[in-house]
This record gives C-alpha cells, structure tokens and sequence, in this order.
C-alpha cells in the first residue's frame, strides 16, 4: 500500500524526526513499509524492497 501524495501531506506533519531518526529523506518509505507490514500480518523479512531493508 502506497500513500497518495493528498494523504501524505496530512500526515506527515505528525510524524517526528529526531535527532537519531527516523531520517527524513526516507520518512515516507518507512511509514509506508509499517503499512503494509500491518495491513498484510507478513514477517518483517517478507517485506518488499520498495520499503527498504528490514
């Protein structure tokens, strides 16, 4: 599951970046990855490359 760039807006303003991370340049892609680890109920290892390494 991928965010539209519509709901992307509304949430990103929630979501913290701290001084360790998440990064920021990545911040989308790893919210969108806890997505779809959630929705699907798959292993974290299971996780498409899209999202980044698990």
């Amino acid at each position: 599951m991928q965010l539209t760039d519509v709901e992307w807006e509304f949430i990103g303003p929630y979501l913290p970046v701290g001084e360790y991370g998440p990064y920021p340049e990545r911040l989308r892609q790893q919210f969108e990855g806890v997505i779809w680890r959630f929705r699907t109920g798959g292993q974290w290892r299971e996780m498409p490359q899209e999202f980044g390494a698990w």
